[in-house]
């Protein structure tokens, strides 16, 4: 297997050196349009170079996926903006399931990249749920951005009520990538109505 700069090139992101990297990690089962806003809306805030869409093999938080790895893959690469955004399964390639041993290789291999997490405030509810969930937030900004029936979540969430010092007004958004952590800014919206659990109740999965 060849390497790159002593990194294995199957444990690297096509990302390059100063760059202003999103990651934005789920399931995405099924991926849809919804996530795509938060992705647009993190994009353009943050003013970032790339957002990377890192789909999970497996949640851990959920029993299982409604949709196999390589169809939520395809389904992502159909949505993105190919110029912006980037679909990767690194999480798989490296065998790393908690999102705290993805972060900790990402900042090994790629040590001269800002990058910020990504996530919906849906997400932002069970962030607390997530193993070394303030290691996670010591170790990479975060962005977060409103959802439908989670409009709130920056007030009412445990991490929310346990970082309001580390956060950033809206208009500081695009300092975010820069800062050391612990540091997050909440993007209000506009709200997309998407939703993937809708989606696959539609189909009669759960």
């Amino acid at each position: 297997m060849s390497h790159v700069g002593g990194v294995e090139e199957h444990a690297r992101l096509p990302v390059k050196a100063g760059e202003r990297i999103g990651l934005f990690g789920g399931s995405f089962d099924p991926v849809h349009e919804g996530h795509r806003h938060v992705a647009d809306l993190a994009l353009k805030h943050l003013k970032l170079d790339k957002v990377v869409w890192l789909v999970t093999p497996g949640n851990p938080l959920k029993d299982t996926s409604w949709l196999p790895l390589r169809d939520r893959m395809a389904g992502v690469e159909a949505l993105i903006d190919r110029a912006t955004m980037i679909v990767s399964d690194i999480e798989a390639r490296l065998n790393t399931r908690p999102t705290i041993d993805l972060l900790k290789r990402l900042a090994v291999i790629h040590p001269d990249v800002d990058f910020v997490w990504i996530m919906g405030s849906d997400n932002l509810e069970n962030f607390p749920r997530w193993r070394a969930w303030r290691e996670i937030t010591a170790l990479v900004p975060i962005c977060v951005v409103a959802r439908p029936g989670f409009e709130h979540a920056d007030e009412t969430s445990e991490f929310a009520r346990a970082y309001p010092e580390a956060r950033l007004p809206l208009d500081r958004a695009s300092e975010l990538p820069v800062t050391r952590p612990p540091a997050w800014v909440w993007i209000p919206g506009p709200l997309h109505p998407a939703s993937s659990t809708a989606i696959r109740r539609a189909h009669g999965a759960s």
